[in-house]
């Protein structure tokens, strides 16, 4: 079975070129687990050939026993190895390598100063695999984060959580962030396992690729964020009357409305009008009913289920840690049929950019997006980035790439945004009612808000920074270090050893939501935290608050996102003074868990939904609103 197993991630680190780098083909069984299927067999005939084989004497046994056995042992490595030439990694090397990284890290921890950082052993089977399948079974209800906070008060605030022999070194203090996304920036990349469980979805795209590939793409993206481009609210405003119209008409009917669902259409919308200039009219389809599912109502949502089903499926992945989760989809790839879907849906835009390409072709300037140009020969180029990716390739793999990996930037993340924003507004009245009067103070009941309105408004900035802070979109993160280290805990001084090629994680959720981060009113929700004193805790370190990331990989949209999510709600508020939550319309079986309400020192005891998180956060089963239309609107 040599094609099954897993090859050498081949990821260019010289020049870039327009071809996506190949990436490894999915569902290859990694080499012990390779091995140990033909093992099994040889094992099985031993035992047959010592105790079930009455016809041998026992001086015949004896005499040809050790001979078969060093026979099947010199005939397995050598296919082992024939298998791990297929793969340039000899089964002698892997072994060699092992024994020496085991020295290395000795040798290191001795050079370094440092200590091993604490390994989690839960559950009565090895590699901590009861403890995963418990995890697993839990998962449906559990709250994120929750588990790792729980071990964070056993083990400290960094432990290695060892799932299946394959170290995950997780933190949530925020000394441990900067030092991956910041100050030891170039030692800690996406890596190749991360790469090569996204890929189905990602491809080599700027959120799925390192080196001088992610400079690439970050390069061809950044100019589209200038202050000219993300000041224009044109589209916003074009795809804010569609959704406030359709608001408005289901809660005239008096039937609750799911607000997440809503909200991510006029995202999806605004993002690809924004960056492929195309509209994808999800706000024409019909909105989903209580009790009914989305993905069947419409083509356009089954884009969008599909959409959230792959995200799901590849950050399953992720959780398994590792080379697992291959395994658990040997026979069968969990994102194929979903991701039809999607190349079904984005084949005709991308076929009608080529087909114009073709069209222009010898007519028009084509514009050069190479590295060397730099950033800055973008900046006064008015084309959509389709159109910049078109004229650089015809590689459709490329350009589809680039479109899933910034779809999701540019609608799941707002969404989210606006999703949780209006949540917390509808459990916090008083900040509602505070938060339209500064709306139509500054902007007024009808008039359309600028970015100098957007700039002026303090306590919209607050709510939303708020909202951030308690639900960042992206909760959790991932990377893998280059080269050993020591990280230093600057409240302990003491010094842990983080080897090379080991997965590290840390948790913006847990961490912005920790008391001696924020203080002991930490979990509730309140926005004057950004306009009183309590703003020094950001102010004195800013790597607490990093719902947008830090470092060279800080996200090129920031402040895009925060204009569409401050233009939505000034006119949702110019529109609406009323919002409760409807947990009639909450499927049963996605309300919080009655056990909740008991628990004290957690959100779990004021959620009136279940928290989920893909690769970005989601409300699981929508968020059932009603919403009143204000007097003052017109």
């Amino acid at each position: 079975m040599p094609n099954l197993m897993v090859p050498t991630i081949q990821n260019p680190t010289t020049e870039p070129t327009s071809a996506s780098p190949p990436l490894p083909a999915l569902f290859f069984i990694p080499l012990p687990i390779d091995l140990a299927l033909h093992l099994s067999p040889v094992l099985a005939l031993l035992l047959h050939f010592f105790f079930l084989e009455a016809k041998y004497s026992l001086r015949w046994v004896n005499h040809w026993a050790p001979v078969v056995a060093a026979a099947f042992a010199t005939w397995y490595s050598a296919f082992g190895e024939w298998c791990a030439l297929e793969n340039k990694a000899f089964v002698s090397k892997a072994v060699a390598k092992s024994i020496w990284n085991a020295i290395k890290s000795w040798s290191d921890k001795r050079r370094l100063g440092a200590i091993g950082v604490p390994v989690v052993r839960k559950g009565n089977l090895p590699g901590n695999a009861a403890w995963l399948l418990e995890l697993t079974r839990n998962f449906p209800t559990e709250y994120p984060g929750e588990p790792l906070i729980h071990l964070k008060k056993e083990y400290g605030p960094i432990f290695n959580l060892n799932f299946l022999w394959e170290d995950m070194i997780w933190s949530d203090h925020p000394a441990f962030a900067k030092e991956i996304l910041a100050t030891d920036f170039i030692n800690y990349v996406k890596g190749e396992r991360f790469q090569v469980a996204l890929c189905s979805m990602l491809g080599s795209g700027i959120f799925n690729s390192d080196g001088d590939i992610w400079k690439f793409h970050r390069a061809m993206t950044r100019p589209f964020f200038t202050r000219d481009r993300i000041t224009d609210f044109d589209i916003f405003d074009r795809h804010c009357e569609v959704t406030l119209d359709k608001i408005n008409e289901r809660c005239r009917t008096g039937q609750p409305i799911d607000f997440q669902d809503i909200v991510s259409r006029f995202t999806m919308d605004s993002a690809a009008d924004f960056l492929f200039g195309v509209n994808v009219h999800s706000l024409s389809s019909p909105l989903p009913l209580p009790g009914s599912s989305p993905e069947t109502t419409s083509e356009t949502n089954r884009f969008t289920a599909a959409f959230m089903r792959t995200l799901e499926a590849i950050s399953h992945r992720v959780r398994w840690r590792g080379s697992g989760w291959q395994v658990n989809e040997f026979w069968k790839d969990k994102t194929t049929e979903d991701m039809k879907v999607l190349y079904d849906f984005i084949e005709p835009i991308l076929d009608g950019a080529l087909k114009e390409k073709a069209a222009k072709k010898g007519g028009d300037k084509q514009v050069n997006v190479m590295m060397n140009e730099g950033e800055e020969g973008l900046s006064d180029v008015k084309e959509t980035l389709l159109a910049h990716l078109v004229s650089v390739t015809d590689d459709k793999q490329l350009i589809r790439d680039e479109l899933l990996n910034i779809l999701i930037a540019g609608r799941d993340t707002t969404a989210a945004t606006l999703t949780f924003a209006i949540y917390l507004l509808a459990l916090d009245p008083g900040v509602l009612a505070k938060l339209r009067k500064e709306v139509l103070d500054v902007v007024g009941p009808t008039e359309r808000p600028t970015f100098d309105h957007i700039r002026e408004m303090k306590y919209l900035r607050a709510v939303i920074n708020e909202t951030l802070r308690l639900f960042p979109p992206v909760p959790f993160n991932v990377k893998e270090s280059v080269e050993s280290r020591a990280w230093t805990n600057p409240d302990t001084g003491i010094r842990y050893y983080i080897p090379a090629n080991t997965k590290v994680s840390w948790s913006v959720l847990t961490m912005q939501r920790d008391p001696t981060l924020w203080g002991p009113d930490s979990l509730r929700f309140d926005p004057e935290r950004w306009i009183d004193d309590r703003k020094a805790y950001v102010t004195r370190n800013p790597f607490i608050f990093l719902p947008f990331q830090a470092g060279p990989r800080i996200c090129v949209g920031q402040q895009f996102a925060y204009n569409e999510a401050s233009f939505f709600l000034i006119r949702f508020l110019q529109k609406f003074d009323t919002i409760d939550l409807a947990p009639d319309g909450q499927p049963s079986a996605y309300r919080p868990p009655a056990v909740w309400k008991t628990i004290s020192d957690s959100r779990k005891a004021v959620e009136h939904f279940i928290p989920k998180s893909h690769l970005t956060m989601y409300a699981k089963g929508g968020l059932w609103t009603r919403i009143k239309s204000s007097s003052t609107s017109s």
